[in-house]
């Protein structure tokens, strides 16, 4: 049986694919991978079927060893790759002969490295996925040192052909937003969101992002009031009390109870997902 054997872990690695949407009402979060585009680019890479699993890789530094001959393609963040210690490009398909070692270095910009491999991850499923959710539990726990890591028979899809343009995201990223539901909480909310330049923290993660910037003001007779939880979406700006929003990501809890001025735009969160801490963010309001 084919397989990876992870020889370095790197900073964190986790099994990813689409996730597991429509699972709310059991308070399990949707999870997949956090820069959606960049994991479907290596499935269409390597030739898999979609939905595939694959690795996702926060500040890369993944080193594993192939038992069994596969193409295998990184994605996402452009980061240094070598093939038994032979430069070798992301973002294109790649052979990775039996018993031979791939690297992935740390990226030069963004976060996240994607890795497919054709067959893809063949962990447990949970709920229809192979996601690692960080936030329920579910799936498989973040790979280690020493794992092996099954790979399904592949399907013989033609790969695409590379390598492919790269965009990442620039010291400022531009997030669209919708406002509401709670937006009517706030003295000034399209003020609020769009004035300031927010920047990433470093304590954010696939739960969510949090910026740094002016709280936005509650009108005075809400100051003290509080919100009864209620459901939360992906991309939910939420607003504490005392403190500057945060950004839900894939991870995110189900429900919430402080108000969510906006939420931003679904294609707008993968640069959000690649946004290094200091990033600038600058809110557009869609309406």
């Amino acid at each position: 049986m084919s397989a990876l054997l992870v020889i370095r872990a790197g900073p964190q690695a986790l099994v990813t694919d689409r996730g597991r949407p429509g699972h709310a009402h059991l308070g399990v979060p949707p999870s997949g991978a956090l820069d959606g585009p960049a994991y479907e680019l290596g499935n269409r890479l390597v030739g898999n079927d979609d939905g595939a699993a694959g690795l996702e890789l926060l500040g890369g530094g993944l080193r594993v060893r192939a038992r069994g001959g596969r193409t295998v393609a990184v994605t996402g963040a452009p980061a240094p790759v070598s093939v038994d210690g032979s430069p070798a490009a992301s973002h294109r398909a790649l052979h990775l002969p039996d018993g031979a070692e791939l690297t992935v270095g740390t990226p030069v910009g963004g976060l996240r490295c994607y890795l497919a491999v054709a067959g893809g991850l063949e962990v447990p499923l949970a709920l229809g996925s192979r996601s690692t959710d960080l936030l329920s539990g579910l799936g498989p726990g973040p790979v280690a040192d020493g794992d092996e890591l099954p790979v399904g028979p592949w399907s013989g899809g033609i790969p695409v052909s590379g390598p492919v343009p790269v965009s990442l995201p620039g010291a400022v990223v531009g997030l669209r937003v919708r406002p509401g539901p709670r937006d009517d909480w706030f003295a000034d909310p399209r003020a609020a969101l769009t004035g300031p330049l927010w920047t990433v923290t470093a304590d954010g993660n696939r739960i969510g992002v949090r910026l740094d910037g002016p709280s936005p003001e509650r009108l005075p007779e809400l100051r003290d009031r509080e919100l009864p939880s209620e459901g939360m979406v992906t991309g939910a700006v939420q607003v504490p009390p005392h403190g500057p929003p945060v950004v839900f990501l894939a991870d995110r809890p189900t429900t919430g109870g402080y108000p969510v001025i906006a939420v931003v735009e679904r294609a707008d969160l993968p640069l959000l997902a690649q946004a290094p801490p200091g990033t600038g963010v600058r809110f557009t309001v869609l309406r």
